[in-house]
This record gives structure tokens, sequence and C-alpha cells, in this order.
């Protein structure tokens, strides 16, 4: 049997159609669009660099394709990224892609006024028709353990851990797609406008305090859980410690080339609450620690 081997125009192709009905001019839609296609190109770089075989780069590639596709009806539904206050933007995308169902019956959706039902429809008809996995990856869609790999790395890029019983091969591109995924995040936030990163002003920003939970997570190495970030700035610190879950060498050195990583605790935090501003200080100092110890160990 020839090695899987995916067709990136018509998958590239596939995207456009998908995203051509939501609303570009909308930064939300604009941003999430140029996120997936650079998470795409990063889980490419960091396969590669780990020297995974053509047809593992290949699947990475495609999953990071694919790994926002549910972001596009969480924005058009609800226009936020917030989860908990819509849905899980990573089941949608596996709906959209293997269901075809749009996530019309799933309970979170019973508060869609009966007005937009005809809009809904609509959009389900397009989830089915131009959502589906087979749309973008015929070639994938085919092979039961592609697809059932690609529909890993969408169903979990976001979440806090993966399964334990993953098999290495679904692991390591999952990692790959959490890695870019990760790194993307930190440019996002740094090249594009509080308001539509986070849906609040700049002073909401400026004006909040790291929590207590978040400091804790920082300070015992790990990624900051959803349910730990009750203030704006624990956004900021929990992308800063995205960089203590890279699980590739590569990706770790991509994230200090880009050089995102301190950037977004470099707004003058402390105005308001002058706390803020030592802890971020803090929170600054132990990471650029933890940073060049790991440096020194992995590269």
């Amino acid at each position: 049997m020839a090695p899987l081997e995916i067709d990136r125009a018509r998958a590239r192709a596939a995207f456009d159609a998908y995203v051509a009905p939501y609303d570009a001019s909308n930064p939300r839609v604009a941003l999430k669009i140029e996120h997936t296609l650079r998470v795409a190109e990063l889980a490419e770089e960091i396969a590669r660099a780990q020297g995974f075989t053509p047809a593992g780069i290949d699947l990475c590639w495609l999953a990071g394709l694919l790994h926002d596709i549910g972001r596009f009806e969480q924005l058009r539904r609800w226009d936020t990224f917030n989860d908990r206050a819509s849905a899980d933007h990573a089941a949608i995308g596996v709906d959209v892609l293997f269901e075809g169902a749009c996530h019309l019956n799933d309970p979170a959706l019973v508060n869609v006024v009966a007005a937009e039902r005809a809009d809904d429809d609509a959009f389900a008809a397009h989830a089915r028709e131009a959502g589906a996995l087979a749309a973008f990856a015929p070639e994938a869609a085919a092979d039961p353990g592609a697809a059932t790999l690609v529909r890993a790395a969408v169903g979990y890029h976001s979440a806090f851990r993966l399964p334990d019983e993953l098999d290495i091969r679904t692991r390591a591109v999952c990692d790959v797609v959490r890695d870019a995924d990760k790194i993307d995040i930190l440019r996002v936030t740094c090249t594009d406008d509080v308001q539509t990163v986070l849906g609040i002003t700049e002073d909401e920003l400026l004006a909040s305090a790291v929590s207590p939970a978040t400091e804790d997570a920082f300070f015992a190495h790990r990624c900051v859980r959803r349910d730990e970030r009750t203030e704006p700035a624990d956004y900021l610190v929990a992308l800063a410690c995205f960089t203590y879950e890279l699980v590739y060498p590569a990706s770790l050195e991509i994230a200090l080339d880009q050089d995102f990583i301190f950037q977004p605790f470099e707004r003058p935090f402390g105005i308001e609450r002058p706390f803020t501003n030592r802890a971020t200080a803090q929170l600054m100092n132990r990471m650029d620690g933890h940073l060049r110890a790991w440096v020194d160990e992995q590269i």
C-alpha cells in the first residue's frame, strides 16, 4: 500500500470554501483564518524538525489546518472565543468534520432563538457539504487510521491533558498540533488588539491582577486550567505557562526565535493595581530562568 499523501492544494481550497460564508470583516474571523494557516505551517515545521515521516508530516499539517474549524461556528453563534460562555470549540470541530451535525443537537444550543433556526439549518447544510473531512482530504477520510488520528488531534488540541490511552503515533501528532497552537497563540496575543483576542478593553486588562491560582500554576511549572483563570491578567500568565509544556525541542526553539514569550507582560500594569506589576515581573524572572535551564538541557 502506498504511503498516505495529502493533496494540500485541495485541502487548502476546501478550507477557503468552508470559511467563505463567515464574515471575514469580523476581526475575530480574520484572526482565526490567519491563526489556522500559521498553525498548519508550524505543525509541519515541528514535525519535519523532529524527523517525522513524509506521511506523518502531511497528517500534522492537515490536523493543524483543521484544528480550529469549530471556532467559526462558535464565533457566528456566540461571538466569543470563551468555551465556558458558549460550547467546546474542539467538540464543535469534531462534529463539523465527522458528524456533519454542526452541533445543532448539542444541549448547549437549546437557547438558540427560533428566529435563527432557518439560518442555523443553512449553516448545518454548509457543514455537511463543505465541512466533512472528506471535503478536505478524501485520502485521509478513506484511511481509518488517518481519520482517527485527525479526529483525536482536533478533539484534543485544547484539552488540558491528553488521555493516557492514546497510542504513540496519535499522541505524537496531537503533541505537534498542541505545540503549534500554543506557539501561535503567543504570537496572536502580541500582534492583535486586546478587544479582538479577549473581548475586553485595554483598560480592563491593565486594571486586573494575577489570581493566586494562576500564580500557583506558574510556580508549579504547568499550564493553567481554564477554571483557574478568574482575572484578565491570568490569560497572559497562562500564555507564558504554555512554554512549560511544549513537548518537542523544536517547538521551544521556535517559541524562543519568535520572541513573543515575554511581550504580553510589557504593558504598563500597576497604575491601579501595583501588585500586578510586581507579580508579572516575578513571573518573568522565574520563566526566564526556567527557559534558560531547559535550553541548556535540550537544545
